[in-house]
This record gives structure tokens, C-alpha cells and sequence, in this order.
């Protein structure tokens, strides 16, 4: 039965869910959010939400032989999975969707970063799917490789996997449509030098790329939304209705 509440999980006590959680607020979802890595409790049972959504964080999808939080984490992607539920895994949240099917999660052999906005290429099968927008914003060390049993929906050049689909409704992404422009400015004032490293962008660049990509990005992701299964709430009380 729908709740009409999203677990939102994130990694760092300043984190927030950005445009995704606006974006969710504004289809009529209440969001609950929780940290695990700085002691929040996870849910005992799913029944209370409609769907989960995982971000990014500046750890590792491997870190869980010395974080508690990515080990409880990757053990609650698998209830997610045995239920059934809508789940948007972004960045680490796709890095830890990957691990929790059995992939592997590294850094590019080459060194290289994806740090700013970048085009990924949709597979056919998902070409409709990325109309609104195929250039998203970047700020990773790791990729994942493709879980045994998914199916890719968008490619990279640096990172080959940018996008796959389990199942019919949990997806992982190595981009971050979450973006806004207050995370960009706090991004780049405390991680500025990651962007002297291979492939990455200057920072000069992320501002500029924000205004031509991002009302494309929010269509984008409410696409994404209906793809997985989280409709609009006031739409679905107008069918009820």
C-alpha cells in the first residue's frame, strides 16, 4: 500500500537530497531522511515507504570491511531488492547497488576522475528515456562494473558504465542529477583540488554547464521517476478520484 514517504539516504551530516528531493516533495512524497554512516538506524521493514533513493559520499562502495554505515547499507540493499521497491542508487548509491549484485567497484585504471558535466550515451533500448538531457554532472574516483544479470542504459567514455537497470525498478547511476547550484558552490569551495586531477573540469566550467543542462536534468529525472514507478502523488489521487 502506497505510504507516500521516500528513504532518502545520504553519507555526511551537511548532506542533502538537492533537486531529486525537491523534485519528490513537489510529486506529494515526504521524505525520511537518514545517515547511517554518522548512526542513524535504518528501517526494520520497508512497508512504511514507497521507494529508496541512495546518494553519494566521499567513501568508498568498499569501505564496509571499516565503516558500519556502508555495511548496514549494502545488507539493506538486498531487503530493498527482495521487495520490490522503486530504488535510484546515485554515485556511491549506484557503486553500492553494483556491490550489493556482486560487481566490482574500482578507480579508473588510468587515474582518471570524472569531475564536472559530461555526455553519456543511452543504449537503445533506453535512448527514450535520456531525450530530456544526456549531459549530467560528475564528481567521482570509481566506477562500477556491470552486475551479471542487469542491463546497461547508458554508457560513458572515461566510465563505460554510467546507467544499468535491475529488475524493472531499481537503477543505478554514476551521475549525480541531484545537483543544484548551492551544491556545486559548497562541492568545489571544499574539494576545489580534486579538479587538478586527470579529466577533470575547472571549476569555472560546472557553473556554466548547470545553466545549459540543468531544466533539461529535472526533466530528465522526473522521467526517471515514472520509469521507476514513483508517479506523481497528486496525479495518482486525481486517477482515484
Amino acid at each position: 500500500m502506497a505510504t507516500g514517504r521516500i528513504l532518502i539516504i545520504v553519507h555526511q551530516k551537511t548532506s542533502t537530497s538537492g533537486n531529486v528531493g525537491a523534485l519528490l516533495q513537489a510529486r506529494g512524497y515526504q521524505l525520511d531522511q537518514r545517515c547511517p554512516c554518522i548512526g542513524d538506524a535504518l528501517p526494520d521493514h520497508l512497508e512504511d515507504h514507497d521507494g529508496v533513493v541512495v546518494f553519494g559520499g566521499p567513501m568508498s562502495a568498499n569501505d564496509d570491511t571499516h565503516l558500519d554505515g556502508i555495511g548496514q547499507e549494502l545488507k539493506f540493499i538486498d531487503r530493498v531488492l527482495a521487495r520490490d521497491l522503486p530504488f535510484i542508487g546515485i554515485c556511491l548509491g549506484g557503486q553500492l547497488l553494483a556491490r550489493a549484485l556482486g560487481a566490482k567497484v574500482a578507480p579508473d585504471a588510468g587515474g582518471r576522475v570524472e569531475i564536472g558535466y559530461t555526455e553519456v550515451s543511452p543504449t537503445a533500448a533506453f535512448a527514450g528515456l535520456f531525450d530530456a538531457s544526456r549531459y549530467f554532472f560528475q564528481w567521482h574516483k570509481e566506477g562500477f562494473d556491470l552486475p551479471a544479470g542487469t542491463r546497461l542504459m547508458a554508457a560513458g567514455h572515461v566510465y563505460p558504465h554510467q546507467a544499468f537497470l535491475h529488475g524493472a525498478r531499481a537503477v543505478g547511476l554514476q551521475f549525480h542529477p541531484e545537483i543544484n547550484a548551492d551544491m556545486i558552490q559548497r562541492w568545489t569551495r571544499g574539494g576545489g583540488h580534486r579538479t587538478d586531477q586527470p579529466n577533470a573540469q575547472p571549476v569555472a566550467a560546472h557553473a556554466i554547464g548547470y545553466r545549459l543542462f540543468n531544466d533539461g536534468i529535472a526533466r530528465w529525472t522526473e522521467n526517471l521517476f515514472d520509469f521507476v514507478g514513483l508517479p506523481s502523488r497528486a496525479t495518482t489521487a486525481l486517477a482515484a478520484g
